[in-house]
């Protein structure tokens, strides 16, 4: 008889075979045992799909499933329609859960039915594997999960949340027509049914790996994408988010001039910084992580380089989420 675990980990993967088995190795190392691992290879070129049949050969919870490459919601809603858990985690192919990630939330899961959305703090990762000092708390900046997500995503990142499955009945899938902000999308989604809540859990459960793989963003897609998510909002809770655009635009313009600090673009992210200032400036003293991005910005050279480093930038790195 074949039992139903009760989480699928999904887990896109493509290029990643320098940081797979740290990822895979850390779900066998979960205090939660009931799962099984769907490894989506969306299209690798390199020794990606190897190195994780070996995992499948080893541990009968793990399964690599291939196709096409179709970018991360692609693979994340293959992933998923494969899967037979109550709850579904995202793990990228380069991050890493500690030990306890699934244990935490499945518990909280199951314990508050409204409770639709479980995650955590998080800390980066060097390309190495080494922890960084930047952490991510998750702490929303606005009390309405909605508009606190349209001003930061304060999931954070894609391998952050566990959630129920039944969600992706209920608001559909990640827009795979989006090249950014697909997670925002989602979880925006999840929010406007105003059924479901999102739990923070304060421990760090999750690591978040900064790699230097070039600069994989592109600003004037990331832009239109932003725009097109906070627009299809608008559209369905018009009352709700229109008083409050102007600091949601802000937040959108913080945020890319924070992608352009990192990338050393520093005369368009100062364009960026103005075009903040100028939609709703009081983010910058509400808001460190937006003061820091504002000082890294205007100030002297050294300062920029001091602050940019504990915003976590690199010369080079690989941009996943807002």
């Amino acid at each position: 008889m074949l039992t139903i675990p009760k989480v699928s980990v999904v887990v896109p993967a493509y290029n990643v075979s320098n940081y797979i088995q740290e990822a895979l190795t850390s779900l066998k190392l979960q205090t939660f045992k009931d799962f099984e691992v769907l490894v989506v290879d969306d299209g690798s070129t390199d020794d990606t799909a190897a190195v994780v049949q070996k995992f499948c050969q080893g541990d009968s919870r793990f399964q690599l499933l291939q196709k096409p490459n179709g970018g991360l919601s692609s693979a994340r809603n293959y992933g998923t329609s494969h899967a037979r858990g109550e709850y579904i985690a995202l793990l990228d192919g380069d991050d890493v859960y500690h030990p306890d990630k699934l244990a935490n939330h499945v518990t909280r899961l199951d314990k508050e039915a409204d409770v639709g959305v479980v995650y955590s703090a998080s800390r980066t990762i060097r390309n190495d594997g080494r922890p960084t000092f930047v952490t991510l708390s998750g702490k929303p900046v606005h009390s309405h999960p909605l508009l606190a997500l349209l001003c930061k995503n304060f999931v954070g990142h894609g391998s952050n949340a566990v959630f129920r499955r039944c969600l992706v009945d209920e608001v559909g899938e990640f827009d795979e027509e989006l090249r950014s902000w697909e997670d925002v999308d989602f979880w925006v989604r999840v929010a406007a049914t105003q059924k479901w809540r999102f739990y923070r859990e304060k421990r760090i459960l999750c690591y978040y790996r900064v790699r230097p793989s070039g600069l994989s963003f592109n600003l004037v897609q990331m832009r239109i994408s932003g725009e097109q998510v906070i627009t299809a909002a608008y559209q369905r809770s018009p009352k709700l988010i229109k008083p409050h655009l102007p600091t949601i635009y802000a937040y959108m313009y913080r945020y890319l001039s924070r992608l352009c600090l990192q990338g050393g673009d520093m005369e368009t992210a100062r364009d960026f910084i103005d075009m903040a200032f100028v939609c709703d400036k009081s983010i910058f003293y509400r808001d460190v992580r937006s003061l820091l991005t504002l000082i890294s910005v205007k100030l002297s050279p050294l300062a920029k380089i001091a602050i940019a480093r504990s915003l976590g930038a690199a010369k080079s790195v690989q941009v996943k989420n807002p």
